[in-house]
């Protein structure tokens, strides 16, 4: 009689390659919302792309409950489940950098994105609109401000 085969799933690898293999992707581009009575695509065509990004990755891997458009709802719902501030980057960790002021709208935006190691980070990127990698410590001249870790990245 032939063994059956034990299966196990590898969550954090299987995170981290989805990360890393959303490089170029524009799919986060758009998130049409009726403001107003108007359908509006409230991320500017990739503009404020980031909290929409990386809660869907989030929301796909069970570390959320939803996708969200800001950085602010995405680190609530992060913190309501049970994700934790860290003092030093680990790969697969979330990073959200500093406030900065959008010249074109005049409005105060953070950014947030994932950690994957060597210095390098994947976040969405406003300026080429899609998912870029660029160094984690300074975002378009915004500091890094928090670094957040999820225990079940651990296993």
């Amino acid at each position: 009689m032939k063994k059956k085969p034990t299966i196990e799933p590898l969550m954090k690898d299987t995170y981290l390659a989805v990360i890393r293999n959303s490089l170029g992707s524009g799919m986060f581009k758009q998130l049409f919302m009726r403001l107003n009575g108007k359908k509006t695509d409230i991320m500017r065509n990739g503009d404020l792309s980031c909290a929409y990004y990386t809660s869907a990755i989030l929301a796909l891997f069970g570390l959320i409950k939803e996708v969200h458009a800001t950085v602010d709802s995405t680190i609530a719902d992060m913190k309501r489940n049970g994700w934790v501030e860290i003092q030093q980057p680990k790969v697969g960790c979330v990073l959200v950098w500093q406030e900065t002021h959008f010249e074109k709208s005049g409005e105060m935006h953070k950014h947030i994105g994932f950690y994957v190691g060597k210095g390098r980070a994947i976040s969405n990127s406003d300026k080429k609109r899609v998912i870029a990698d660029h160094p984690y410590r300074i975002y378009n001249g915004r500091g890094l401000a928090q670094m957040l870790w999820h225990p079940n990245l651990d296993k």
